[in-house]
């Protein structure tokens, strides 16, 4: 199973990172490029551990949805989402915060496993790693450039 791992530095408080991370608008937002939109379970604020969000997308020109649970939460350090149902075989995608000087560690951790078998793990090394890769530093990019901007408002 691939693990794509990002650490993002951000200046901003934990308590701000942790819950943009946690937004289902944020996300949504973060993602514009796919047209993901939530569409059932928690469609909007804060997701809180034991909830759900069905997410509605287009990758590789395909709408597809994808199901994730918060399955851990400790805040404001880590919380751990899991595909309920989707397109992959399974992933986890746990997401930490570390208070640091200046402001916080984002550090992201997405496990998965491609579907169809061998023709999923060629896949993968074809293309969809690098795809999974580029989406998700967009995503954090997005967090840390939103909790950096609330930080200079405040």
């Amino acid at each position: 199973m691939p693990i794509i791992r990002t650490e993002i530095p951000i200046n901003s408080t934990i308590e701000v990172c942790f819950d943009l991370a946690r937004s289902i608008d944020i996300h949504a937002l973060s993602t514009s490029q796919t047209k993901e939109r939530a569409i059932r379970g928690v469609t909007s604020g804060l997701i809180e551990l034991g909830q759900t969000v069905t997410w509605e997308a287009v990758h590789f020109g395909v709408k597809q949805r994808l199901t994730a649970k918060i399955t851990e939460m400790v805040r404001p350090n880590y919380f751990v989402d899991e595909m309920v149902s989707g397109a992959f075989k399974s992933f986890r995608h746990s997401h930490e915060f570390v208070a640091v000087e200046g402001g916080t560690l984002m550090i992201d951790a997405f496990d998965y496993m491609a579907p169809l078998g061998i023709v999923g793990k060629v896949a993968d090394v074809l293309f969809l790693e690098k795809y999974m890769r580029r989406f998700l530093f967009k995503r954090n990019w997005y967090i840390k450039q939103v909790a950096e901007e609330q930080k200079i408002r405040s």
